[in-house]
C-alpha cells in the first residue's frame, strides 16, 4: 500500500493526467468535457481520472445530472511541503560549499600576495647587488 505522496507522484507521472489536472485548476469539468480534447476513449478518461481519484488529487460530486470533476488543490501542500524540504537541504549545502570555496580562494589570493611580495623583494636585492 503506497502513501499518499507517492500516489500522487505516480499520477502525476503521466503527461495525460497532468494535463487534466492544469484544466482542472482552471474549472471543474464533467468526464466528458475532460474527454475533448483527446484521441481517447471516455472510458480511458475515466481511467486516468480513477487514479487521479485514487491519489486524492480530485473528487467527483454531483450537481443534478453532472458529475464534475473538482481539483483538490490541498493535496499540492503536501507536495509542496516535501519538494520545500529538499529543497532547503539542497540549499544549504550551496550555502555551506559557497563558503569552503571563498575561503579557498581568500587563501590562493593571500598566498598570491606573498610570492609577489617575496619576488619584488627579491628583484630589489639583485638590483641592489648590481649597482
Amino acid at each position: 500500500m503506497a502513501d499518499q505522496l507517492t500516489k500522487v507522484f505516480a499520477a502525476l507521472a503521466d503527461p495525460t493526467r497532468r494535463d487534466m489536472v492544469a484544466r482542472l485548476s482552471i474549472a471543474d469539468a464533467t468526464v466528458n468535457e475532460l474527454a475533448e480534447p483527446y484521441e481517447v476513449s471516455v472510458q480511458a478518461v475515466s481511467k486516468h481520472l480513477k487514479v487521479l481519484e485514487d491519489s486524492g488529487l480530485v473528487t467527483r460530486t454531483r450537481d443534478a445530472q453532472r458529475r464534475p470533476v473538482h481539483l483538490e488543490d490541498n493535496v499540492f501542500d503536501l507536495m509542496t511541503k516535501w519538494i520545500e524540504r529538499y529543497r532547503q537541504q539542497a540549499e544549504e549545502r550551496y550555502q555551506r560549499l559557497d563558503a569552503v570555496l571563498d575561503e579557498m580562494n581568500a587563501d590562493e589570493d593571500s598566498e598570491n600576495t606573498d610570492l609577489t611580495a617575496t619576488s619584488a623583494r627579491g628583484s630589489a636585492q639583485e638590483s641592489s647587488k648590481g649597482a
